[in-house]
């Protein structure tokens, strides 16, 4: 077997061996301390190898974060090599190629079509002036990154092979596997991230590659800095046998049987198998029927596309106002840097959602504008609970800590933290239209009781008040039990503890508790009802208990409010508000501990 077979081959095994890897990472992104969860994974290594990402956050922040430098080796390997990186590791290189071998191989298997399906695949890897347009692509990221505005993240195939298992195929894996030990997520964009997955894996059908060819910005980095690597894939000789078959089978479309495109070519080897007189190599000399770098950009094109990506940036802020005018609803996770540095550092890959052990964390859409499009935001209706208090799994896999890792010190506000206080997300406010004790007199203590500050930071003042329909006259009374007569069947239930009785006119605006009995229970009949109370009547407090005397029904309301001091803003009592629709309690952006502007004064 030649040598050139088995880099092939070896190419497809580290092709397949990234694309699991990749898998695998998405698949244990979860918390536990088993095998195939979170703990001792490197979730993020393959994010970490991203050139593009450790020079759009350079160029954004004007640092380095130090995980990122194993982007270097990749630099350096790509100098020296070329894009070795596209050809052996790229994930979504490899579903891109997988995709169009498959679109090649349903035209070939059709009877008589072989030698159409080559002719057709042959007009399809030929070089095109359109490959230049990933260049300004990535011309123009640069440019708006050097001004603050991170979208690489957008195109970067790296994060969007990662936002989009994340988010849409790992949901279907856990849903597969919810018998076991996973639980389902969902995400509020899933459908969105889906389609353009799909749009971009379907081009394949169009043109083998496509993504890779025509748009990538990643590839259109490593084919900047292949540009004087020792050594490329090149002919021995010049003309050969022109059967133009390593043109065929190119991945790159880089024109390897004449004169050869040098940032276009993928390292995916198949020119070396399918030349049949070996003439095809990989050696550290240039190609025989000569070369060129790049595919036909001009510079008057590549300075339009900077000055583009730079006008571009304040475009980017549309529909996100900052600082006080932003989005109220904009809540970002426990650690998450200021507004401005934290879209500098987002890429939005999707890891914090992934990790996220409520599934609150999810894809924004509107809500932090354009540019922030796909960044984490909290959405407390949906998930398992809210933000949970004792967790800080986000900002630990944060590949660029956009969301800082936090101790759980910092985060409760414990030992050296006590003078700086808890983290805060924001503040929950009472929407007094909808909550039920305030607008329907219905008790409810659900979001008080799964409070989980300590002291709670929601607090309940009680009022009694009467029912609709709720007087009566007394026709017979017995010890506890008081027949009435007139009282409608109500649609609650007068058993539940919260409803009381009392003397007709005995409501006192100094002593509203005078003259309550709670009642225990009610036998509803025809002709009247009987209710049970909790202790005899006391006459001394008002009671008649003679026939015809009048009493009314009260309903026991803890009606509740905030302190601001102590509300964190975890949204527990948002997600398990019983209002099914826009709930009762809300939280909002305000007093979050990581910018100033939101703060209230408490």
């Amino acid at each position: 077997m030649r040598i050139d077979i088995r880099i092939v081959v070896a190419r497809r095994i580290s092709q397949v061996f990234f694309v699991l890897l990749t898998l695998w990472l998405c698949a244990v992104a979860t918390l536990g301390a088993s095998f195939w969860r979170l703990s001792g994974w490197p979730v993020n290594f393959i994010l970490q190898l991203d050139p593009l990402t450790a020079l759009g956050t350079l160029l954004a922040t004007r640092t380095w974060y130090a995980p990122l430098l194993w982007a270097v080796p990749v630099i350096i390997l790509t100098a020296f090599l070329g894009r070795v990186f596209c050809g052996f590791a790229c994930p979504l290189g490899a579903l891109n190629q997988a995709v169009g071998w498959l679109a090649s191989r349903v035209t070939a298997d059709i009877p008589g079509a072989r030698g159409q399906a080559l002719r057709a695949r042959l007009a399809d890897n030929r070089h095109s002036p359109w490959q230049a347009a990933k260049y300004y692509v990535l011309v123009f990221l640069l440019g708006a990154a050097c001004f603050g505005s991170l979208q690489t993240g957008l195109l970067d195939p790296l994060p969007l092979v990662f936002r989009s298992l994340n988010m849409t195929i790992a949901p279907v894996v856990d849903a597969g596997f919810q018998a076991l030990f996973l639980k389902p997520r969902h995400y509020a964009s899933a459908w969105l991230l889906l389609a353009v997955f799909a749009a971009i894996l379907g081009l394949n059908f169009l043109k083998p590659r496509f993504f890779c060819r025509y748009v990538c910005p990643l590839g259109a980095l490593f084919g900047l800095l292949n540009r004087f690597a020792p050594w490329r894939v090149g002919k021995t000789e010049s003309p050969c046998g022109n059967c133009t078959l390593c043109d065929t089978y190119c991945e790159g479309a880089c024109s390897p049987s004449g004169r050869l495109v040098v940032s276009e070519c993928l390292m995916c080897m198949n020119c070396l198998d399918a030349c049949p007189q070996g003439r095809m190599t990989f050696a550290g000399q240039p190609s025989a029927a000569g070369e060129e770098h790049l595919p036909e950009p001009s510079r008057r094109g590549f300075l339009f596309a900077a000055l583009a990506g730079a006008l571009s940036t304040p475009i980017w802020t549309i529909g996100g106002l900052a600082d006080t005018g932003k989005n109220p609803l904009l809540i970002r996770p426990p650690g998450s840097l200021d507004e401005a540095r934290f879209l500098s550092l987002c890429l939005r890959c999707g890891q914090c959602m992934r990790v996220c052990p409520t599934n609150v964390i999810q894809p924004a859409l509107g809500e932090a504008g354009l540019e922030g499009l796909w960044t984490p935001v909290l959405n407390y209706r949906l998930g398992t609970s809210g933000c949970q208090v004792h967790c800080v799994a986000c900002g630990n896999v944060c590949p660029t800590a956009a969301i800082r890792p936090l101790t759980l010190d910092e985060k409760l506000g414990q030992g050296k933290f006590a003078a700086k206080g808890p983290v805060r997300l924001g503040t929950a406010f009472f929407d007094r239209s909808r909550c039920l004790p305030w607008a329907f007199e219905r008790p409810c203590l659900v979001c008080q009781e799964l409070c989980p500050v300590s002291p709670k930071a929601i607090h309940t003042r009680t009022f009694f008040e009467p029912i609709r329909f709720g007087q009566a006259d007394i026709v017979a009374a017995e010890g506890r039990k008081l027949s009435l007569a007139s009282l409608p069947n109500p649609t609650v239930n007068l058993g539940s503890g919260d409803y009381h009785l009392r003397p007709a006119g005995l409501n006192s605006m100094n002593s509203p508790e005078t003259g309550l009995r709670r009642i225990n229970a009610v036998i509803w009949a025809e002709k009247g009802q009987t209710l049970t109370l909790d202790a005899e009547p006391d006459p001394r407090q008002g009671w008649k208990l003679a026939p015809g005397s009048a009493v009314e029904v009260v309903v026991r309301l803890q009606k509740p409010y905030v302190d601001p001091a102590r509300c964190i803003g975890c949204g527990v009592c948002e997600h398990e508000c019983p209002i099914a629709g826009l709930r009762g309690v809300r939280v909002s952006y305000e007093n979050e501990s990581r910018s100033g502007p939101g703060r209230m004064l408490v």
